[in-house]
């Protein structure tokens, strides 16, 4: 979904199509490839191994020990009910699926399920607004371009 928004913004902020951003010999990247790539595995290697380990032994995951920063296991701790799904008061600072009273989190199961959906409705869309994109990068058109822009 970031994506999306990205490749308009970055185009109407560069000039240059998403699609040969890359190719620019004046394009300056803040950080390397590898660079990139070893944090996004480093990173997204110990969450998703942490949502794993949750499925085959549930609320293993809300324990202090699990979460070294965290102060009170309560801040990862799964409100949901579901195991593999995020919860707690670390996964909702904004309070869009609950609410914190006294440092506690007190979830709201039906505006949870509510943006659960819509989550799944806007990644649909954003996949139709990418695919809409690569068959114009094909035909050497940007979005902007499509729109007129």
């Amino acid at each position: 979904m970031a994506a999306v928004v990205g490749i308009f913004v970055g185009q109407a902020w560069s000039g240059i199509p998403w699609f040969e951003a890359g190719a620019d010999p004046g394009a300056i990247a803040p950080f390397s490839f590898g660079s990139l790539l070893g944090t996004q595995l480093i990173l997204m290697g110990w969450v998703e191994s942490k949502r794993w380990v949750d499925f085959f032994n549930p609320d293993s995951q809300s324990v202090e020990w699990a979460t070294p920063w965290s102060r009170t296991a309560e801040n990862f701790a799964n409100a949901t009910g579901e195991q593999g799904y995020p919860g707690g008061k670390f996964f909702d600072p904004l309070g869009l699926a609950g609410t914190i009273k006294d440092g506690v989190y007190i979830p709201d199961t039906e505006k949870l399920e509510r943006l659960k959906v819509a989550e799944i409705k806007h990644a649909r869309i954003a996949m139709l607004a990418m695919l809409i994109f690569y068959f114009e990068a094909g035909q050497g058109k940007t979005p902007l371009g499509a729109l007129g822009l």
